[in-house]
């Protein structure tokens, strides 16, 4: 019975306003990393859509269309993201704040990506 208490009360969620341990900070960097994703992901489908409507006037010139261009172009975004990030994440490279380095990395750019997502969706 103990253990399983043990085990619960290591499951809960930390508090992410005075997070205190670097077990909490990192867990709480990954929480934040999880909701920007979730945003982002939203943000995607509204833009996604958006430029799929815009690519039913299309300008002839052979190119590829903004739902094309855009999906290429966030396939290499994410690539940028998560290497930018383990880079950053090198400056703690081996000690237990490297994780959390990395998911603060991550929620931050994912944050500025939804943003620049959106003003995409509003152009078209």
């Amino acid at each position: 019975m103990i253990l399983l208490t043990l085990l619960l009360v290591g499951l809960q969620a930390p508090d992410c306003t005075n997070p205190i341990t670097q077990s909490d900070m990192t867990r709480c960097e990954v929480v934040r990393f999880e909701a920007a994703d979730r945003d982002m992901n939203r943000q995607w489908k509204l833009t996604l859509a958006a430029e799929r409507t815009a690519d039913r006037s299309p300008s002839g010139d052979g190119r590829p269309g903004y739902a094309d261009q855009l999906l290429k172009a966030q396939r290499a975004w994410l690539a940028y993201r998560d290497e930018h990030c383990r880079s950053d994440g090198y400056r703690m490279r081996g000690g237990s704040a490297e994780p959390m380095l990395i998911a603060g990395c991550r929620a931050e750019l994912t944050g500025q990506r939804t943003k620049q997502l959106a003003a995409l969706a509003e152009d078209h």
